[in-house]
């Protein structure tokens, strides 16, 4: 079993955190300032650098105004289907 961090699942996973965060407009400079963290951690995460628990994501979802369970059924849908 590969490390999450490297795992097509995980990489799949960030993508769509990406995607929305994208959609809706707002930068990693935004999102950083709205976690209170430096610009790099969300660039680390992104990149698969930087390993995001459950608790991060939950975080960032509300911050983007993304529903967090919505957001875990479609990774969890995407993962069924592939």
């Amino acid at each position: 079993m590969d490390k999450s961090i490297h795992s097509k699942n995980y990489r799949m996973m960030i993508a769509s955190l990406r995607e929305e965060r994208e959609k809706r407009g707002i930068t990693q400079e935004n999102l950083a300032n709205m976690l209170g963290v430096k610009q790099n951690f969300i660039s680390k995460i992104e990149t698969y650098e930087r390993r995001l628990d459950l608790i991060e994501l939950r975080t960032i979802c509300s911050k983007i105004g993304l529903p967090f369970v919505s957001f875990v059924e479609k990774i969890e849908k995407n993962i069924e289907n592939d």
